[in-house]
């Protein structure tokens, strides 16, 4: 460990549209804000090809560059982008105190704000061929990527309310779609099971799982099998959607936020303040019923106007606080 501890003002964990957007507001409020991007810089839009649903992109834009842009319009404005990873953490609990977050392990730093924006990351089913078609037809988000199998044949996978959310968007644009319940009913609620059972284009397959997504560069196929009689069946299919679940990057902050039974962030109503004085929640790792970068952007503003608020309240407590002089008589 080193033995020098620097302060910092304003701390940003993550560095997806959020964490991006907040470095942007906060370094114009002349916070100076210090960003640690995580294992993965950019976030899960660095995965993404292609992005045409962000405003102001009328030809859509790759999401690495996307990426790129953002990290580069925070860096004008002064904020300082370092590869690390924050690994522990010691909150304060009192108003005004100083927040120490560890960097791989090896370094602590003070900082009087924190803003999180550790995004959450999908789940997959853990397959090389999903592996390797992420990009290229296999997607974990039907609204950001389904418009490009417009007309097409796709399938999805997932029996819960997000499953079945996205086979009906999916199921207004494409062809046709294939849903995969790996059990013998679904998860999601009564109401958008029957969604799914009306909706006329979606073939509803119970006790089915993936067996392999087939094609070399792109989505072609898909090899199905019914895990109660062992029978496989391959369709032709462009697009494949998992709909199993998001994890929430949060499992430093445990036993310090407030979080849900699925471990994600809860902040107050209407902002991202969260249970612990100074440290600041946007994105996905609060969010989990859009999931969008817009939305992240929009929170990631709202945290640096929070966190410039609470610095600028805590100043003003302070100047209240300290004894004031009087001038000499002469």
């Amino acid at each position: 460990m080193s033995d020098t501890i620097e302060r910092v003002k304003c701390l940003i964990i993550g560095s997806g549209p959020a964490g991006y957007t907040a470095a942007i507001y906060a370094s114009r409020a002349d916070l100076k804000p210090v960003m640690y991007t995580g294992m993965e810089p950019g976030g899960q839009l660095t995965t993404t090809t292609e992005v045409d649903n962000f405003p102001g992109y009328p030809q859509g834009i790759d999401g690495p560059k996307m990426m790129m842009d953002l990290q580069e319009q925070a860096e004008r404005f002064g904020t300082e982008v370092r590869i690390g990873m924050i690994t522990e953490v010691d909150f304060s609990k009192e108003v005004g105190g100083i927040h120490r977050v560890c960097v791989d392990n090896s370094k602590w730093i003070e900082a009087e704000s924190v803003i999180i924006s550790t995004g959450a990351t999908a789940k997959y089913l853990g397959l090389p061929s999903e592996q390797k078609l992420r990009g290229g037809g296999v997607s974990a988000c039907a609204v950001c990527d389904g418009f490009f199998y417009k007309g097409q044949d796709v399938a999805i996978v997932g029996g819960g309310d997000t499953a079945a959310e996205e086979a009906t968007y999916l199921a207004n644009i494409c062809n046709k779609v294939t849903m995969l319940v790996r059990k013998d009913y679904m998860k999601a609620s009564k109401a958008m099971q029957h969604r799914v059972e009306n909706t006329k284009n979606i073939d509803l397959r119970y006790n089915t799982e993936v067996d392999e997504i087939l094609g070399e560069q792109v989505v072609e196929g898909l090899r199905m099998v019914n895990n109660q009689t062992g029978e496989k069946e391959e369709i032709k299919i462009t697009g494949f959607f998992v709909a199993i679940g998001h994890k929430p990057n949060t499992d430093i902050f445990k036993g310090w936020l407030d979080m849900d039974e699925t471990g994600y962030v809860i902040t107050e109503s209407k902002s991202t303040r969260t249970n612990i004085p100074g440290v600041f929640a946007s994105g996905d790792v609060q969010d989990k019923i859009y999931r969008q970068a817009v939305t992240a952007a929009g929170t990631g503003c709202m945290a640096a106007l929070d966190a410039e608020r609470y610095l600028a309240e805590i100043e003003t407590e302070e100047d209240i606080e300290r004894p004031q002089t009087r001038p000499e008589t002469v």
